[in-house]
């Protein structure tokens, strides 16, 4: 560890054993907070700093890019005041900002506490990249990654700083004090700059963690429907085995430079939808590559730049995370996936940078008590991810009840996830079938979370998943009706990145068969000529009995737009015009109405209504539809 701990038999046994997991210890413990963290403020750029396709992606870059840049000003500071003051203040105040952001009511609060939290983390571990042993370093990171992706998989993906009652509290109170004395202890060892872990170590922190956040955290990577929840929760229980492997590989450095030729490829697959299953052993060759850039040479004739190396590998995952999501608002001149690629490559190539004098460590006993810690925190994980799916219903009569709903990520207009809130209010309308825009499964960028599988489970609905923009952006129907045929149908992007899709659906309604398309048209204009000669395909299906169509979703078009003249010329009508047309968007003063429910005839709207609810930044339309 860091220096030489001497022993000696009056010590205490907690005494002999503290200094030699403190470190580690300190450094997994802020890294999960940091993460924790890092899960509100980059969805709170977009929700509350800015809203998603308005603000600027640059006037939004430069504001998270402050608080990335803010603990560069550490250097200087500690050669007046020494490292330790940084570290124990970064701890302090990532602590005090974790407690406050469960404290929040979203807002400018929410906001501001997760910047704070974020540049304190980083100055938390500006200290401990500049004072923690070799052999501590890698482990720290490896374990801070595990423990992060495990502790979201094991609340379902939904953070406890969106959850209320007295067990989130306690579970948030146990996390900050067992890392603030993890911390503590730390700071009272002996550290020797020879000792130190080499400063490519620590410039891989950023990218581990943009690589772990995008591909181990999110849904299934066997995303076959609810039906197959055994082998979902099986996938669940896998992947939090190898994130603790992870953590053993960290520690014994294997497989020389093949660790980082297997990133590359698990990440490449990932990235272009190749073989989404290969991102399983995403975290246990970043454990390698770790545990290899913590064997090479330190550098001779100056001191270690393991701070700069932290503060810039941190950047990366700013840079990275930035670009890659941006791309889905802003055309950057070359595919996103070409960005995780690039990190991958750089772990890879700075991972390989090992000292020959510095042989693997056996696995041996290290890996099998990772091993038996792993498995029974499988086997709850698994048993938690189980989500039996509901059975299907007949309709009793011709009537039924929809609702479509851009739920903006399932982030409300204070910034808060409301998932489990949409789920309880959407409940209460008792509807049939539930349309959901701008559904996000598994995104870094907006906190990790599987919005479909949570309100769905609230619903106790079955749901089909439509992508858009990727395999985890898109569009849903929610429903326990009979489906008999559902088709997604890319939509032309018209220069805009982000795309969309059309959901066609075709679905018995007292025992008459009913077309839904459900879609999320995108700016410029240009896709609803599409939508329409889907509409016209679905009512008049060749070889079969013309049936009537429904189009609904956030259509981006007003009821005086063009747009509509090409949706009313396909034989859709509005039926909101005479029954008050209420606006839907901005949800906190709306003045236009852009969600829509259009009718072909056989359908005909009994009520409509468009409830004042603060769950997103659109408002919901609840409709009572009768066939005729």
């Amino acid at each position: 560890m860091a220096g030489q701990v001497t022993e000696n038999r009056d010590t205490p046994i907690v005494g002999r054993l503290a200094p030699r997991a403190a470190t580690p210890v300190a450094i997994a413990l802020g890294i999960l907070l940091l993460s924790d963290v890092l899960r509100v403020f980059l969805p709170s750029l977009i929700t509350l700093y800015g809203r998603a396709g308005e603000t600027p992606p640059e006037q939004m870059g430069l504001f998270a890019a402050l608080w990335f840049a803010l603990p560069f000003a550490a250097a200087p500071v500690a050669r007046l005041t020494g490292v330790r003051p940084i570290l124990l203040f970064g701890a302090v105040a990532l602590v005090a900002a974790r407690i406050g952001l469960q404290t929040t009511d979203g807002g400018d609060p929410q906001l501001y506490l997760s910047a704070i939290g974020v540049c304190a983390g980083l100055l938390f571990l500006y200290g401990a990249a500049r004072t923690a042993a070799r052999d501590a370093a890698p482990v720290g990171i490896a374990a801070g990654l595990a423990a992060s992706t495990v502790v979201h998989l094991l609340l379902d993906r939904m953070d406890l700083v969106w959850r209320d009652g007295p067990l989130p509290w306690i579970a948030v109170l146990t996390f900050c004090a067992a890392f603030l004395a993890a911390v503590l202890t730390s700071v009272r060892l002996p550290h020797r700059p020879g000792d130190l872990a080499p400063a490519a170590v620590w410039l891989l922190a950023g990218p581990a963690l943009m690589l772990t956040g995008m591909f181990s955290g999110g849904p299934g990577f066997l995303e076959l429907g609810q039906d197959w929840a055994a082998l979902l929760s099986f996938d669940v229980a896998l992947r939090v085995v190898l994130v603790c492997w992870g953590v053993v590989c960290a520690r014994t450095a294997p497989w020389s430079g093949w660790a980082g030729l297997i990133l590359i490829v698990a990440v490449s697959a990932q990235a272009t939808d190749l073989a989404g299953g290969l991102v399983i052993v995403t975290p246990v060759v970043l454990g390698a590559c770790l545990g290899q850039a913590a064997r090479g040479d330190l550098p001779t004739g100056r001191p270690p730049r393991n701070g700069a190396a932290v503060l810039g590998g941190m950047a990366v995952f700013l840079v990275g995370t930035f670009l890659y999501y941006a791309a889905y608002d802003t055309n950057l001149g070359f595919p996103n996936v070409v960005i995780p690629i690039a990190a991958a490559v750089l772990v890879a190539v700075t991972g390989t940078r090992i000292s020959r004098r510095r042989p693997a460590v056996p696995a041996g006993r290290p890996a099998m008590r990772w091993l038996a810690f792993a498995l029974p925190l499988a086997l709850v994980a698994g048993v938690l991810a189980w989500r039996p799916a509901p059975g299907t219903r007949a309709a009793d009569g011709p009537e039924f009840t929809l609702i479509t709903y851009n739920i903006r990520m399932g982030f409300g207009l204070k910034g808060r996830l409301d998932l489990d809130r949409i789920a309880d209010w959407a409940r209460a309308q008792r509807p049939d079938v539930v349309l959901l825009s701008e559904v996000d499964r598994g995104w870094m960028l907006n906190g990790g979370h599987d919005d479909l599988a949570r309100i769905a489970a609230g619903l106790g609905m079955r749901y089909y998943f439509a992508p858009a923009a990727d395999p985890l952006w898109g569009d849903a129907l929610l429903t326990n009706l009979p489906v008999r045929q559902i088709v997604s149908h890319p939509l032309g992007r018209h220069d805009y990145p982000t795309g969309a899709q059309a959901q066609a659906i075709v679905l018995t309604v007292g025992g008459t068969e009913v077309g839904i398309v459900n879609t999320h048209l995108q700016a410029p204009p240009g896709q609803a000529p599409e939508a329409a000669a889907i509409v016209r395909a679905l009512a008049q299906p060749r070889g079969g009995t013309a049936r009537p169509v429904l189009l609904a979703g956030d259509l981006n078009t007003t009821p005086d737009d063009p747009a509509m003249r090409v949706l009313t010329a396909a034989g859709l009508s509005d039926p909101l015009l005479a029954l008050g047309d209420p606006p839907t968007s901005p949800a906190d003063a709306p003045t236009e109405r852009i969600d829509h429910v259009l009718l072909s005839p056989g359908l005909r709207a009994v009520e409509a209504r468009v409830p004042r609810v603060p769950f997103s930044d659109h408002l919901p339309i609840v409709v009572r539809l009768r066939l005729e």
